[in-house]
């Protein structure tokens, strides 16, 4: 019998791994934003609205237990991806959900609803200067104190499909 690790990429060996039931997960950093209810804030921010809401501009504060080199390199980016905790949602219930345009219920997987089974956020934000433990940032759709799970750079090669199908939205858009 070897003695040496087993490759983590061996089908067989990831199968006696359990599956995670649950996870638990530690805020990196926490939102500075002008926005402090739900009511207001703007949805899909480079997509419609008034002007000004467009701009919200806002910050994002490394929390202490981090270490500021995790923002290093970080500022050549003009865009980057905040993945959030909505930490004001309720409890998850319906499969179900109106669109805000209105028309028939759509699967909620379907839709870009805030109430979700894990409500994590994804938001696609300017990044504006990274000073310090801060990271300024413009296009902001998050709560004041929203915090937040992780950081990455938007690189448009990579994250922008621009031709890709939209589904129940064509049309609409």
């Amino acid at each position: 019998m070897s003695s040496e690790p087993q490759d983590p990429n061996d089908r067989a060996y990831t199968s006696v791994v359990p599956f995670p039931e649950e996870m638990t997960l530690r805020p990196l950093a926490r939102v500075v934003s002008p926005y402090l209810q739900r009511h207001g804030t703007p949805r899909q921010p480079g997509f419609s609205g008034p002007k000004e809401r467009l701009d919200g501009v806002g910050e994002v504060h490394l929390l202490p237990d981090f270490d500021p080199r995790l923002l290093q390199d970080l500022e050549g980016f003009e865009r980057i991806w905040l993945i959030s905790f909505m930490h004001l949602n309720g409890v998850f219930g319906r499969p179900t959900v109106r669109p805000p345009r209105g028309g028939a219920k759509r699967g909620l997987l379907a839709t870009r609803a805030p109430h979700r089974p894990n409500p994590i956020a994804l938001s696609c934000v300017e990044l504006l200067a990274v000073e310090g433990r801060v990271i300024r940032v413009k296009g902001l759709d998050l709560l004041n104190d929203t915090p937040i799970l992780d950081i990455k750079p938007y690189i448009g090669r990579f994250d922008a499909f621009p031709d890709s199908a939209v589904g129940w939205l064509e049309g609409l858009l």
